[in-house]
Protein backbone atom coordinates (compact mmCIF):
# COMPACT_ATOMS: atom_id res chain seq x y z
CA UNK A 1 0.00 0.00 0.00
CA UNK A 2 1.38 3.39 -1.04
CA UNK A 3 1.96 6.22 1.42
CA UNK A 4 -0.89 8.75 1.61
CA UNK A 5 0.00 12.19 2.96
CA UNK A 6 -2.74 14.52 4.14
CA UNK A 7 -2.23 18.25 3.60
CA UNK A 8 -4.52 20.72 5.35
CA UNK A 9 -4.62 24.26 6.66
CA UNK A 10 -7.01 27.15 7.16
CA UNK A 11 -8.36 29.20 4.29
CA UNK A 12 -5.61 31.37 2.79
CA UNK A 13 -2.78 29.34 4.36
CA UNK A 14 -1.34 28.33 0.98
CA UNK A 15 -2.38 24.68 0.59
CA UNK A 16 -2.63 25.09 -3.18
CA UNK A 17 0.88 26.52 -3.45
CA UNK A 18 2.18 23.57 -1.42
CA UNK A 19 0.38 20.92 -3.46
CA UNK A 20 1.50 22.57 -6.71
CA UNK A 21 5.11 22.07 -5.56
CA UNK A 22 4.41 18.36 -5.04
CA UNK A 23 2.69 18.09 -8.44
CA UNK A 24 5.78 19.60 -10.08
CA UNK A 25 7.70 16.63 -8.66
CA UNK A 26 5.34 14.15 -10.33
CA UNK A 27 3.20 13.41 -7.28
CA UNK A 28 -0.54 12.83 -7.63
CA UNK A 29 -2.61 15.33 -5.64
CA UNK A 30 -6.20 14.46 -4.80
CA UNK A 31 -7.74 17.85 -4.00
CA UNK A 32 -10.94 17.71 -1.95
CA UNK A 33 -11.87 21.24 -3.08
CA UNK A 34 -11.77 20.12 -6.71
CA UNK A 35 -13.63 16.92 -5.83
CA UNK A 36 -16.35 19.03 -4.19
CA UNK A 37 -16.80 20.77 -7.56
CA UNK A 38 -16.96 17.48 -9.46
CA UNK A 39 -19.83 16.08 -7.36
CA UNK A 40 -22.03 19.13 -8.13
CA UNK A 41 -21.33 19.29 -11.87
CA UNK A 42 -24.33 19.61 -14.25
CA UNK A 43 -26.06 16.27 -14.64
CA UNK A 44 -25.02 15.05 -11.20
CA UNK A 45 -27.84 14.20 -8.73
CA UNK A 46 -26.36 16.50 -6.08
CA UNK A 47 -26.85 19.59 -8.23
CA UNK A 48 -30.51 18.70 -8.79
CA UNK A 49 -31.00 18.31 -5.03
CA UNK A 50 -29.27 21.62 -4.30
CA UNK A 51 -31.45 23.46 -6.82
CA UNK A 52 -34.60 21.88 -5.36
CA UNK A 53 -33.57 22.89 -1.83
CA UNK A 54 -32.18 26.39 -2.37
CA UNK A 55 -34.15 27.46 -5.44
CA UNK A 56 -33.43 27.73 -9.16
CA UNK A 57 -31.50 31.00 -8.74
CA UNK A 58 -28.63 28.96 -7.29
CA UNK A 59 -27.97 27.71 -10.86
CA UNK A 60 -26.19 30.02 -13.32
CA UNK A 61 -27.27 30.59 -16.93
CA UNK A 62 -24.78 27.99 -18.19
CA UNK A 63 -26.30 25.33 -15.90
CA UNK A 64 -23.48 25.31 -13.35
CA UNK A 65 -23.75 25.95 -9.62
CA UNK A 66 -23.33 29.55 -8.48
CA UNK A 67 -20.80 28.70 -5.79
CA UNK A 68 -20.49 32.28 -4.52
CA UNK A 69 -24.23 32.51 -3.84
CA UNK A 70 -24.28 29.07 -2.22
CA UNK A 71 -21.25 29.89 -0.05
CA UNK A 72 -22.87 33.10 1.18
CA UNK A 73 -26.07 31.25 2.12
CA UNK A 74 -24.52 28.30 3.94
CA UNK A 75 -22.01 30.37 5.90
CA UNK A 76 -24.82 32.67 7.04
CA UNK A 77 -26.98 29.77 8.28
CA UNK A 78 -25.53 26.77 10.14
CA UNK A 79 -28.64 24.66 9.44
CA UNK A 80 -28.24 25.14 5.69
CA UNK A 81 -24.53 24.33 5.92
CA UNK A 82 -25.29 21.07 7.74
CA UNK A 83 -27.89 20.15 5.10
CA UNK A 84 -25.36 20.69 2.33
CA UNK A 85 -22.65 18.71 4.16
CA UNK A 86 -25.07 15.81 4.73
CA UNK A 87 -25.71 15.71 0.98
CA UNK A 88 -22.22 16.20 -0.38
CA UNK A 89 -19.77 14.67 2.14
CA UNK A 90 -20.54 11.00 1.30
CA UNK A 91 -20.24 11.78 -2.43
CA UNK A 92 -16.96 13.63 -1.90
CA UNK A 93 -15.61 10.75 0.22
CA UNK A 94 -16.32 8.19 -2.52
CA UNK A 95 -14.75 10.34 -5.25
CA UNK A 96 -11.65 10.84 -3.08
CA UNK A 97 -11.32 7.08 -2.59
CA UNK A 98 -11.67 6.50 -6.33
CA UNK A 99 -8.97 9.05 -7.14
CA UNK A 100 -6.57 7.71 -4.50
CA UNK A 101 -7.06 4.18 -5.86
CA UNK A 102 -6.23 5.44 -9.37
CA UNK A 103 -2.99 7.16 -8.27
CA UNK A 104 0.23 5.66 -9.64
CA UNK A 105 2.81 8.05 -8.13
CA UNK A 106 5.25 6.84 -5.41
CA UNK A 107 3.03 8.41 -2.78
CA UNK A 108 -0.21 10.40 -2.95
CA UNK A 109 -1.21 13.75 -1.46
CA UNK A 110 -4.75 14.23 -0.15
CA UNK A 111 -5.29 17.98 0.15
CA UNK A 112 -8.37 18.97 2.13
CA UNK A 113 -9.42 21.96 4.26
CA UNK A 114 -11.65 19.55 6.25
CA UNK A 115 -9.13 16.73 6.59
CA UNK A 116 -9.16 16.82 10.39
CA UNK A 117 -12.87 17.57 10.79
CA UNK A 118 -14.05 14.58 8.75
CA UNK A 119 -13.35 10.87 8.30
CA UNK A 120 -10.85 11.85 5.59
CA UNK A 121 -8.18 11.82 8.31
CA UNK A 122 -8.52 8.02 8.52
CA UNK A 123 -7.27 7.76 4.93
CA UNK A 124 -3.84 9.30 5.54
CA UNK A 125 -0.62 8.02 7.06
CA UNK A 126 0.65 11.44 8.10
CA UNK A 127 -0.81 14.93 8.51
CA UNK A 128 0.93 18.02 7.14
CA UNK A 129 -0.52 21.34 8.33
CA UNK A 130 0.22 24.45 6.29
CA UNK A 131 0.25 27.32 8.78
CA UNK A 132 0.31 31.12 8.68
CA UNK A 133 -0.77 33.74 11.23
CA UNK A 134 -4.50 34.46 11.10
CA UNK A 135 -3.93 38.08 10.06
CA UNK A 136 -2.08 36.83 6.96
CA UNK A 137 -4.82 34.25 6.29
CA UNK A 138 -7.38 37.01 6.29
CA UNK A 139 -5.39 39.37 4.07
CA UNK A 140 -4.53 36.70 1.50
CA UNK A 141 -8.10 35.43 1.25
CA UNK A 142 -9.67 38.88 0.89
CA UNK A 143 -7.19 39.69 -1.91
CA UNK A 144 -7.46 36.31 -3.64
CA UNK A 145 -11.22 35.78 -3.60
CA UNK A 146 -12.35 39.40 -3.61
CA UNK A 147 -14.52 38.55 -0.59
CA UNK A 148 -15.40 41.02 2.09
CA UNK A 149 -13.58 40.61 5.38
CA UNK A 150 -16.74 39.68 7.30
CA UNK A 151 -17.44 36.69 5.06
CA UNK A 152 -13.85 35.46 5.31
CA UNK A 153 -14.07 35.70 9.10
CA UNK A 154 -17.28 33.62 9.02
CA UNK A 155 -15.50 30.94 6.98
CA UNK A 156 -12.54 30.97 9.37
CA UNK A 157 -14.92 30.72 12.34
CA UNK A 158 -16.37 27.38 11.18
CA UNK A 159 -12.98 25.88 10.40
CA UNK A 160 -10.97 24.11 13.07
CA UNK A 161 -9.18 26.50 15.43
CA UNK A 162 -5.56 27.09 14.45
CA UNK A 163 -4.11 25.70 17.71
CA UNK A 164 -6.26 22.54 17.40
CA UNK A 165 -5.12 22.01 13.81
CA UNK A 166 -1.48 22.37 14.83
CA UNK A 167 -2.01 19.90 17.69
CA UNK A 168 -2.99 17.24 15.11
CA UNK A 169 -0.01 17.89 12.84
CA UNK A 170 2.77 15.38 12.26
CA UNK A 171 4.55 18.02 10.15
CA UNK A 172 4.01 21.82 10.06
CA UNK A 173 4.89 23.91 6.99
CA UNK A 174 5.28 27.52 8.11
CA UNK A 175 4.22 29.43 4.98
CA UNK A 176 4.80 33.11 5.71
CA UNK A 177 7.87 33.32 3.47
CA UNK A 178 8.50 33.33 -0.28
CA UNK A 179 7.55 30.71 -2.86
CA UNK A 180 11.25 29.84 -3.14
CA UNK A 181 11.35 29.12 0.60
CA UNK A 182 8.24 26.99 0.26
CA UNK A 183 9.71 25.00 -2.63
CA UNK A 184 12.83 24.18 -0.58
CA UNK A 185 10.66 22.94 2.27
CA UNK A 186 8.62 20.76 -0.09
CA UNK A 187 11.79 19.33 -1.68
CA UNK A 188 13.00 18.18 1.75
CA UNK A 189 9.61 16.63 2.53
CA UNK A 190 9.42 15.02 -0.92
CA UNK A 191 12.71 13.18 -0.32
CA UNK A 192 11.46 12.04 3.10
CA UNK A 193 8.13 10.82 1.70
CA UNK A 194 9.91 8.89 -1.06
CA UNK A 195 11.96 7.10 1.60
CA UNK A 196 8.88 6.37 3.68
CA UNK A 197 6.93 5.09 0.68
CA UNK A 198 9.76 2.70 -0.19
CA UNK A 199 9.54 1.12 3.27
CA UNK A 200 5.83 0.44 2.70
CA UNK A 201 6.36 -1.44 -0.56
Amino acid sequence: MALIVGVTGGIGSGKTAVTRCFEQRGITVVDADLVSRIVVEPGRPALTAIAAHFGADIIQADGTLDRAVLRARVFADATERKWLEHLTHPLIAQEILDQISASRSPYTILSSPLLLETTQKTLVDCVVVVDVPETLQLRRTVQRDNNDEAQVRRIMAVQMERHDRLAHADIVIENSGSLADLDKTVETLHKDFLLRSNTLR
